[in-house]
């Protein structure tokens, strides 16, 4: 979508697993990279690329799913059989939700079958993740303000959704992306309890209950009942972030000890650390942008590199990466550099598989963008244009068999 004060988040547990990258479920060395993208011009849907992991040329195998506005996609590793992407879309069927979509991967092709879609119960969905179990797709629905829980079948469809549980809280300061929940990220907890939800609207990280066997989000249960606030009549979990920060996505160290929390909307990440009673209490905010830097800009991706030692966010206006190294004692980040990121509003990014390269999806040039990574500072060094697709917005590595 568009462009404090000591901070505790009441936690269940203590440790996170770092969401996957999308490695496939055996190391081939033979890659198959799919593209999301928005279909208001001229893409089609989804696009596969064949990776030489050792080269980094992308080699083109074309449209392989028509389908509108796939602007997120993600598969449920180790397996990766299936492809979901969500359909970025305000009306389906008459109703205001947008689509969840399913698809079979022939790996060897690069090819994908669509198996189904349901709608997502809620408009703009704009993130998929899925429960720990791998049974369940969890969805963020940016102007529905809700997320919701699906099942997934053996033969790889989704059903229609289980639970849609409303964002709600105080809003932010920012009258115009801040005037209604915007639920913009979810992921399931590491023991799977809860899921946790980034709002851009309400400058908020969410906690949910969620049951694993039911499918069920419960807002209304705290996970610690001694520890709970009120809020609009229901009991929430939450991080709260400095007024008009605009949380969009969100990156966890792999040893749970610290979670990286993007602004869209002032372009900074605020690091949490988990001190030794169990709470998360913001240590740190940084900005993702140039000292100096003027001009309209948001902020739009982060990730960890997989080695833990670096922290990549992307800049949709200064078009950039930015570059941080991590201290992985104490949590906290270091500029390390901002590097154009070789086209126009670069949005979503991925390592490859080895992590010796940065591809980076520029939406409104139509490229992807290649960079190899140091891998003693992290620094990015921009090899070139690896790919020319329409508005390409998000990138999924997969294993080829």
């Amino acid at each position: 979508m568009k462009n404090v004060s000591r901070v505790c988040l009441v936690l269940a547990f203590v440790a996170f697993l770092a969401e996957s990258v999308s490695f496939g479920a055996s190391h081939t060395g033979k890659y198959v990279l799919f593209v999301g993208t928005y279909t208001k011009g001229e893409s089609q849907g989804i696009y596969s690329y064949r990776f030489d992991e050792r080269s980094g040329k992308l080699t083109s195998l074309g449209l392989v799913a028509k389908t509108d506005n796939p602007s997120f996609l993600s598969v449920v590793a180790p397996e990766s059989k299936f492809l979901y992407a969500v359909n970025e879309i305000r009306d389906y069927k008459g109703a205001a939700s947008g689509a969840v979509t399913a698809f079979v991967i022939h790996r060897k092709t690069g090819k994908l079958t669509q198996l189904n879609e349901v709608a997502s119960a809620g408009a703009d969905p704009c993130y998929i993740s899925f429960d720990r179990s791998g049974k369940y797709a969890l969805v963020a629905n940016y102007t529905g303000g809700n997320v919701a829980v699906f099942p997934l079948f053996s033969d790889g469809r989704i059903g229609e959704a289980t639970s849609a549980v409303k964002d709600a809280g105080s809003l932010g300061p920012n009258g115009a992306r801040q005037e209604s929940p915007h639920a913009h990220f979810i992921q399931a907890s590491a023991r799977n309890r809860f899921v946790y939800v980034a709002d851009l609207g309400l400058d908020r990280v969410l906690i949910y209950k969620f049951d694993a066997t039911k499918g069920t989000l419960n807002p209304g249960e705290p996970a610690i009942e001694a520890s709970g606030h009120i809020e609009d009549g229901r009991n929430f979990f939450s991080a709260t972030l400095a007024p008009g920060t605009g949380p969009r996505h969100i990156a966890f160290s792999a040893d749970g000890n610290f979670m990286y929390v993007i602004g869209e909307l002032d372009s900074t990440v605020t690091v949490f650390a988990n001190d030794e009673k169990e709470t998360f209490r913001a240590i740190q905010k940084i900005s993702t942008r140039q000292p100096g830097a003027t001009g309209v800009n948001g902020a739009a991706e982060i990730a960890l590199h997989p080695n833990g030692k670096f922290l990549y966010a992307s800049n949709r206006g200064d078009d950039s990466i930015a570059v941080f190294s991590v201290d992985r004692k104490s949590g906290k980040l270091t500029v390390v550099e901002q590097v154009p990121s070789g086209g126009r509003t670069p949005r979503n990014f991925t390592f490859d598989p080895d992590g010796a390269r940065l591809l980076v999806a520029n939406q409104d040039s139509g490229n992807i963008v290649e960079f190899r990574i140091d891998a003693t500072t992290g620094r990015l060094e921009r090899v070139g244009d690896v790919a020319k697709v329409p508005s390409p917005v998000c990138l999924l590595f997969v294993a080829e068999e």
